[in-house]
């Protein structure tokens, strides 16, 4: 029994922490990242103003249904006034005969129904195409914001590799310095180098520390911009490689904007449509309570009206100036598409220049790393046997350590620049990397 409880325990235990065991292990890829920025509020936004843009369609679309009210009146009047139109054929023998209850009274209840409903009102047909503009804007808005912040979490993991590249880097010249070091105390000891020497090691060493430091600084503020979108908090950079390249075309990015002048074009439409006939169907029901004034009677009868209305309008300044509004808007959009695609493909085409740049530097760098890594230790040989100073000894250390921090810069620069054109061109980011 004790045994079984145990196990019950132990399969519970497991249960509860299998969230954090899969959450650990997932944290050290991408998609994991990028699933989790799909459930955080900045996302959720974006679907939220879907939802709006539904909505606001939805409005537009029920005034095509009709309006359907129930009626209560009460109407007093001082003269005895019909409860409805009577034609003379039916009046004729009431007052012949005084015995019928007239319907007339100065006191008269109606109940009943009225029903309006458009059967045709352009503007209103322009409105819900105006509406379905807006839908389709904020779908590409939502999907331009989601590639916008996986780029921002790509562009930030770069970034991070590129700081622990150089703190690795750091470190092996820290390793190098403290070889050179131990060196350094066995000459001071034997008299054959001055003291300023082993302070200028320690001095170097020092600002190794303060630099890696600083990184680690700098790593922090990386790691709360993605924690900041995802949620997910990761101590390590991610491993990235690049899967495909970028798909160069429509500049996708400009689609809202598009939108937004269809959406204004539709707008200046629906204002001149309602300059045009609309057809509505009315109708009126009631049911009508009174005392008769030539008997006191009660009259209970009841009144059905069905009928068209057509409306033209014939002179509304408002309206033209409504229109002329509209007209000023549908340029300051166009003109604000113009501007922003002549910007993007400017942007687009320098990104693409600086990319092949990069590449190139990227090859540069690494041979140039290896050449003076070479010369570095012919420098440790030189030092060590008091062919060089001590400080033309650190510069080479230097140089090492600074062509690395370019390489590594670079690498980083280059997926900035990928995210940069993958946001322009609208690509799926988890087709890129990985």
């Amino acid at each position: 029994m004790k045994k079984n409880t145990l196990l019950i325990l132990g399969w519970c235990l497991c249960i509860l922490l299998l969230p954090f065991f899969a959450k650990t292990q997932t944290n050290n890829n991408l998609q994991y990242l990028f699933t989790q920025l799909k459930q955080q509020p900045i996302s959720k936004s974006d679907v939220l103003k879907i939802e709006q843009a539904k909505a606001a369609k939805k409005i537009i679309n029920s005034q095509f249904y009709p309006d359907i009210d129930a009626i209560g009146k009460y109407d007093y009047a001082s003269i005895p006034t019909s409860m409805y139109p009577l034609p003379p054929n039916e009046l004729l023998p009431m007052v012949q005969n005084q015995s019928i209850p007239q319907p007339f009274s100065k006191n008269i209840y109606r109940l009943g129904a009225a029903i309006a409903m458009p059967i045709f009102v352009k503007s209103i047909y322009t409105l819900s195409s105006q509406a379905k503009i807006g839908i389709e804007a904020a779908v590409d808005q939502q999907y331009l914001n989601l590639i916008k912040n996986e780029a921002i979490i790509v562009s930030s993991n770069a970034n991070l590799i590129y700081l622990q590249q150089l703190d690795s880097a750091l470190s092996s010249k820290r390793n190098s310095l403290l070889i050179t070091k131990s060196v350094i105390v066995v000459k001071v000891n034997n008299g054959r180098a001055p003291e300023t020497v082993l302070t200028n090691i320690n001095n170097a060493i020092n600002e190794l520390d303060i630099l890696k430091n600083d990184l680690h600084i700098q790593k922090e503020e990386i790691t709360a911009t993605i924690a900041n979108l995802t949620g997910v908090s990761i101590t390590e950079a991610i491993p990235m490689q690049q899967i495909d390249n970028i798909k160069e075309g429509e500049i996708k990015s400009l689609l809202p904007l598009q939108k937004k002048v269809t959406a204004a074009q539709l707008s200046l439409q629906s204002e001149k449509d309602k300059l045009l006939p609309s057809l509505y169907l009315l109708g009126n029901y009631t049911n009508n309570f009174a005392n008769a004034y030539n008997n006191n009677k009660s009259i209970n009868t009841s009144y059905t009206t069905m009928g068209l209305l057509l409306k033209f309008p014939l002179f509304n300044k408002s309206q033209w100036a409504k229109i002329n509004q509209s007209k000023i808007n549908v340029e300051s959009t166009n003109n604000e598409l113009s501007i922003a695609t002549q910007s993007l493909q400017t942007q687009a085409q320098q990104l693409l220049n600086t990319l092949q740049l990069l590449q190139h530097a990227v090859q540069l760098y690494q041979n140039s790393i290896k050449e003076k890594e070479t010369l570095l230790q012919t420098a440790k040989v030189s030092f060590s046997i008091d062919q060089m100073t001590i400080e033309d000894y650190l510069k080479y250390e230097d140089d090492v350590v600074f062509e690395k921090t370019k390489l590594y810069k670079t690498q980083a620069q280059i997926w900035q620049t990928l995210m940069k054109l993958a946001v322009i061109y609208g690509n799926d980011i988890q087709t890129i990397v990985k």
